[in-house]
């Protein structure tokens, strides 16, 4: 899978540091990041220690998801910027990997990131998902109380590639992004696993959400090392 270079793409980057003192970054990559060109959209994700939207926090470890006016533009900032450079020189462990969008619904901060999707994807082939959700506040206590028996059913879903909670405000803005072998094993997890439905049907009954997204794409071109390891690069 591959995209052409005017073809809108996004890319998701998982960055590892030394200390925690990399929480600096968080404030002074974002004007750079306004300032990049063809950089449709951004968030800089703090990360969370399980696979889910659970609480506490992995200080060394940030994520940032991006839309990409094209392949180039991507490309212009891996070797020209100064984050990229950062993350070369001083990152423990990085991983990156593009992706074409497949499908979404709902908005982020009231904008459609990805005005253009329906692209198809490979049969049989590895699928990315990306969740956010900003909790009601009156929702939380119940929210998370939810957390720990889906993180479990992640850890034990088989075609589950990879995971993680994100969060661009504590607590009450959440993320999640996964990789799956396919669409059928993201499926499996989706609507058959009885303590994810379950989440499902009380967000839907009781109106946790405030604003939500649901995204799916092809991920391609990934590289680097999560957990030791890239979950792409299958045995």
């Amino acid at each position: 899978m591959t995209a052409t270079s005017a073809s809108p793409i996004a890319s998701f980057h998982l960055v590892r540091y030394a200390d925690a003192g990399a929480m600096s970054h968080m404030a002074f990559d974002r004007p750079l990041l306004r300032a990049t060109p063809g950089l449709r959209f951004w968030r800089l994700l703090g990360t969370g220690r399980g696979r889910a939207m659970s609480l506490g926090a992995d200080l060394r470890r940030w994520a940032l998801f991006a839309v990409w006016r094209g392949e180039a533009d991507l490309e212009a900032f891996l070797r020209t910027s100064s984050i990229a450079a950062r993350w070369r020189k001083e990152a423990r462990e990085r991983w990156q990997v593009r992706l074409a969008p497949l499908s979404s619904r709902g908005t982020w901060s009231g904008h459609d990131p990805f005005p253009a999707t329906g692209q198809a994807a490979r049969s049989g082939g590895a699928v990315a998902v990306l969740t956010r959700a900003s909790i009601r506040p009156r929702r939380l206590v119940a929210f998370y109380r939810s957390v720990p028996p889906v993180e479990e059913l992640l850890r034990r879903q088989d075609g589950c590639l990879a995971s993680i909670g994100m969060g661009e405000w504590p607590v009450a803005r959440q993320a999640t992004f996964s990789l799956w072998r396919d669409a059928d094993a993201m499926r499996a997890f989706a609507y058959r696993g009885a303590a994810h439905r379950q989440v499902i049907d009380q967000v839907r009954a009781h109106d946790w959400y405030a604003e939500e997204l649901f995204a799916r794409f092809t991920p391609y071109a990934s590289e680097g090392a999560w957990d030791g390891a890239d979950p792409l690069r299958l045995p």
